[in-house]
């Protein structure tokens, strides 16, 4: 259910599909804090997909990768595994366009993404929380519906959609530094890097991800995709790794990955929350983190960062 990596993506896909898809979902605002400006020494901009329909940037490469089938295929209805957020936004997406979707979520998925995959109209097939079950389970499905495989992150129309977040914020603050966002499965960091380099090629690209599930980080070093030993991270929509059709735009367009710990990440989200008045989830606390550990690297650039969702159970007691 891998779809191959292309020799060569043409950067300016990314802009068609921002084009395609921009009248499906919301163009977000941009933040900025005077005193995290004042801490970093830094000119800092946040690209608010918390506010994005479903509560995160994946809306656009869900609808994206729907807009790219053909109507037969579409009819048939999409699957994906998915721990939240991806499995929120393919059930809405679909529900946009009248077809059926079929979620596949491990048994420890957020309970309020769980929720709202239903309020969506998603179809919850539950499995264990291992990546050979989740696959499992979406492959079973496939077959039997006939929906097309969807992956949440490896899949060339989903990084293009994704990508479309960041067409918005180079559209919005012009030159950029440094655009920094988290790492998980690489949908959103690849995006952001084919924008990047198409509109805006001496932006940097920087990845953010926990030292817990840090392959993103590994994988750059060695050159080849690394896996994790554990997902024992807050950051729950970063539990996944890079693959074969992520990693190659990765490698080839993103300069570095700044990995954080799970206390710097509780603590950067706690700091939106208090000071920008705005709830973000752990995942997007991570990007912010990374600026925060090194302002030393970032002080006196433009710098912007993709605040990737704002899915959380106001519940748990994260900071403890």
């Amino acid at each position: 259910m891998k779809e191959s990596a292309p020799h060569s993506i043409d950067p300016e896909l990314v802009f068609k599909a921002w084009e395609k898809i921009k009248g499906h979902v919301h163009h977000t605002p941009v933040l900025t804090s005077s005193l995290f400006n004042k801490r970093i020494g830094a000119r800092v901009f946040f690209k608010a997909e918390n506010l994005q329909r479903t509560g995160s940037y994946k809306i656009r490469g869900a609808t994206h990768a729907i807009l790219s089938l053909s109507e037969k295929d579409r009819k048939k209805g999409v699957v994906t595994h998915s721990s939240g957020n991806f499995a929120q936004a393919l059930s809405r997406a679909a529900g946009n366009f009248g077809i059926p979707a079929y979620i596949v979520m491990p048994t420890n998925a957020p309970r309020i993404k769980r929720e709202a995959v239903k309020l969506y109209g998603g179809k919850i097939t539950d499995c264990e929380p291992t990546l050979e079950a989740r696959e499992s389970a979406a492959f079973k499905i496939k077959e039997e519906t006939g929906a097309t495989f969807v992956h949440p992150s490896n899949d060339l129309q989903v990084i293009l959609g994704q990508g479309s977040a960041a067409v918005e914020f180079i559209h919005k603050v012009l030159d950029l530094n440094c655009l920094v966002a988290p790492v998980g499965g690489g949908g959103l960091l690849a995006g952001t890097a084919l924008a990047a380099s198409f509109l805006s090629p001496t932006c940097e690209v920087i990845g953010a991800e926990p030292f817990e599930v840090d392959d993103a980080y590994r994988s750059l070093q060695s050159g080849r995709i690394e896996t994790n030993k554990t997902t024992n991270t807050i950051a729950d929509g970063l539990r996944t790794q890079l693959g074969d059709v992520s990693f190659p735009i990765i490698k080839k367009h993103v300069s570095r990955i700044i990995r954080v710990e799970e206390q710097e990440i509780k603590d950067a989200m706690r700091w939106v929350w208090e000071r920008m008045k705005i709830i973000i989830e752990p995942s997007s606390a991570v990007a912010v983190a990374a600026v925060l550990r090194e302002p030393y690297y970032f002080e006196g650039k433009k710098v912007g960062i993709l605040i990737s969702g704002g899915n959380t159970d106001v519940g748990q007691p994260v900071f403890l």
